[in-house]
């Protein structure tokens, strides 16, 4: 009888495969790759102990596991002591399968919170500075039943020119903040809560009190604007791509709070760019950081009009897709109250 052949077919069947797959794999563990995960971020297993919470023998003996079943399966360890205090020294394999530990883990914490999202058992919620204070009355709503469903609603901050673009990639499952008119809300579902424009915060003498200025008169004055978000928008919807050309630009701020500091110091004279509420706030003193400073009307007189749009948004078709029970549905509805009740508050 002839001996058997070394070869062997490939399987492309999954099953096959797992069948036929070496105990050594099979007995890996997802504490084990997390542990060695850590072990390549932090360096050395002392410092993934610490990481951990548990004690280096703890580790280094995952770690020798590790290093003798993948010795067997592969034909090297995964890594190599280099004595007390140096990190450790990856193989070849060790970083292949360091790398493939971590898309595993991930995709599996993927799958389980997409899973609990659909079946209404985590909410991500991303939010703008100033739409935390209508959040957090909306968490007020519904913080009883969310805990008495052990819901769990997390809450991720998302900077306003990201905000439909995160929405629609899946990071958040509605956002609360602002967009420009111009912006394409056909694949969203909106919840809107009022609109506005922008307005002026200034340390000059002129314009005098109780004047306005047009948006078309911008081009005349000297300008602090934002170096991205709403603002930048409505300059290009109003002057175009390259309005920094178009425009005399004197300063560009990547903050509310440092813009209003600026114009406080005296080191330039300028009209700060801000959002209506903004300016409202600044103009009745609620806003120590801008006090000192005057607020002035902006009369929107070029075409097309913009304003800008507050409210929150979830992606188009998913919230009608779900009962009115669904965590998504009970805090929009709590959203829409929070946001009724802060126009009331506003007009007081």
């Amino acid at each position: 009888m002839s001996a058997p052949s070394p070869f062997r077919s490939p399987s492309f069947n999954v099953l096959s495969r797992l069948l036929r797959s070496s105990p050594a794999l099979l007995d890996t563990t997802f504490d084990q790759l997390r542990t060695l995960i850590t072990v390549a971020e932090t360096g050395t297993a002392l410092a993934a102990a610490r990481t951990l919470g548990r004690d280096q023998s703890s580790v280094q003996k995952q770690l020798d596991t590790l290093n003798r079943n993948f010795s067997e399966l592969c034909g090297e360890p995964l890594l190599h002591r280099q004595g007390r205090g140096r990190d450790v020294l990856f193989t070849d394999t060790g970083r292949a399968v360091a790398q493939q530990a971590r898309r595993t883990l991930t995709e599996w914490l993927d799958t389980i919170h997409e899973c609990r999202r659909e079946l209404g058992g985590t909410l991500t919620v991303g939010a703008t500075r100033y739409t935390l204070g209508s959040l957090a009355h909306a968490g007020d709503l519904v913080a009883e039943q969310f805990r008495a469903r052990d819901i769990e609603l997390n809450v991720v901050h998302v900077r306003t020119k990201d905000l439909i673009d995160r929405l629609l990639a899946k990071d958040v499952d509605l956002v609360c903040g602002s967009v420009v008119t111009t912006s394409a809300l056909d694949s969203v579902d909106v919840l809107e809560w009022r609109r506005s424009g922008l307005g002026i915060v200034t340390n000059m003498d002129t314009p005098k009190p109780g004047e306005s200025v047009a948006t078309s008169q911008l081009p005349t004055l000297p300008l602090v604007v934002p170096s991205g978000g709403v603002i930048n928008d409505f300059m290009r919807g109003w002057f175009g791509s390259d309005y920094r050309n178009r425009l005399d630009i004197v300063a560009e701020i990547d903050s509310a709070q440092y813009g209003f500091e600026l114009l406080r110091s005296g080191l330039i004279r300028g009209c700060m760019l801000v959002t209506q509420g903004l300016g409202e706030a600044a103009g009745e003193n609620r806003l120590h950081a801008a006090s000192g400073l005057r607020t002035i009307g902006l009369v929107d007189d070029i075409e097309p009009k913009l304003e800008l749009l507050v409210g929150v948004f979830a992606r188009r078709g998913e919230r009608s897709s779900y009962p009115d029970s669904h965590p998504l549905n009970l805090l929009w509805n709590a959203l829409q109250q929070a946001g009724e009740a802060s126009w009331l508050e506003d007009d007081r």
